[in-house]
């Protein structure tokens, strides 16, 4: 059984064909939200920063959404296999003190994994790493949206959900795209065209607070309020507007490298609801998708990777064995990548989008 599955655009097949693997070879780096989908992906990141990105001379956009960009916050310490190993063991040992904790409880549990996973001075690494530009991704909200957990923000939320069931540039009424950026970046366009979206420059004193915001689900984390460098208002998941990211709208001319947990992805949070929107194969020219098959994903415990909803609904000893078992069988993702990428052929068993 294969457990990697490679996906590539019109463009990008043309590079590799003429150059290979190599460590300049992308431009940019996506990171996906997904909670606890991303212990999958956790063994595959090792490869990618320790032997594809290996002696990278030039600079790496790396965007990130939620849990996408805590993922690319460990590959920008100085040791980013230590960074995983003690993120990762944190993340398995996570418990609460019942089957529903409470949001502060939550959150409480939230700031200790970021700082496990950034250390003593995490914060100063992201900011001043030499070739890796955070693009960490968030949402601002809007109106009732811009309020703390409550009957607003369920009913901004509401509001929220139904204009985007309509149209998704609705959702510019109710949240506002907030990157934080490390100073030398560029913005991304048209990537990150429209919902009004701003830059703010990364700092050491803002890393943390932004990371923060980038994963904070309304009623599930506590939303950050008044980011250094950011103004007022409340922060949210950067996963509402780009969940899964538009692939579509990737800069041209460029080659973007996408470990993901499927081969299908979902644009906006929303999106998640409909039918029409959601679990969509896409095909983009520039794209380089590395993820694990159908069938890889079929023999795993439960036939799914792990995912937020097990909390709760799998006894958490339980949980914690079957998520460990699935860490331990991703190492097949990892070492059939590390065999492409030092093989004769860059494109073996490619599926050409």
């Amino acid at each position: 059984m294969k457990a990697l599955e490679l996906r590539v655009g019109a463009s990008a097949v043309k590079r590799l064909e003429m150059e290979g693997w190599h460590a300049d070879l992308i431009d940019g780096l996506i990171g996906a939200s997904g909670g606890p989908k991303w212990l999958i992906l956790g063994r595959l990141d090792r490869v990618i920063i320790n032997e594809l990105l290996s002696g990278r001379s030039r600079p790496l956009d790396a965007i990130g959404s939620s849990v996408g960009s805590w993922r690319h916050a460990a590959m920008a310490q100085p040791n980013p296999i230590q960074a995983y190993d003690r993120f990762e063991q944190a993340y398995l040992s996570q418990n609460y003190a019942s089957t529903k904790p409470t949001i502060p409880e939550i959150t409480d549990v939230a700031l200790w994994l970021m700082r496990t996973l950034l250390g003593d001075d995490g914060e100063r690494h992201v900011v001043e790493h030499p070739w890796l530009r955070s693009h960490i991704v968030t949402a601002r909200g809007r109106g009732l949206n811009g309020r703390p957990p409550g009957k607003r923000l369920i009913t901004g939320m509401g509001f929220a959900a139904l204009g985007n069931a309509v149209s998704r540039r609705t959702l510019s009424a109710s949240f506002q795209r907030v990157v934080f950026a490390s100073r030398n970046a560029e913005p991304l366009t048209p990537l990150f065209d429209g919902f009004g979206t701003r830059y703010v420059d990364l700092a050491k004193n803002n890393v943390f607070n932004a990371l923060m915001a980038s994963g904070a689900i309304p009623y599930v984390f506590e939303g950050v309020y008044d980011i250094d460098g950011a103004g007022k208002g409340a922060f949210w998941d950067g996963g509402i507007i780009d969940y899964h990211f538009d692939l579509k709208r990737l800069p041209e001319d460029q080659v973007w490298l996408y470990p993901h947990f499927s081969s299908r992805t979902t644009v906006g949070w929303f999106d998640k609801f409909l039918s029409w929107r959601a679990d969509r194969q896409v095909s983009a020219d520039q794209l380089i998708m590395i993820c694990p098959t159908d069938e890889f994903l079929a023999q795993l415990p439960f036939g799914k990777i792990p995912d937020r909803r097990d909390f709760g609904r799998i006894p958490e000893r339980v949980r914690e064995t079957y998520w460990r078992h699935c860490v331990k069988e991703s190492q097949q993702l990892a070492d059939e990548f590390y065999e492409l990428i030092n093989g004769p052929d860059p494109l073996s068993g490619a599926i050409r989008l």
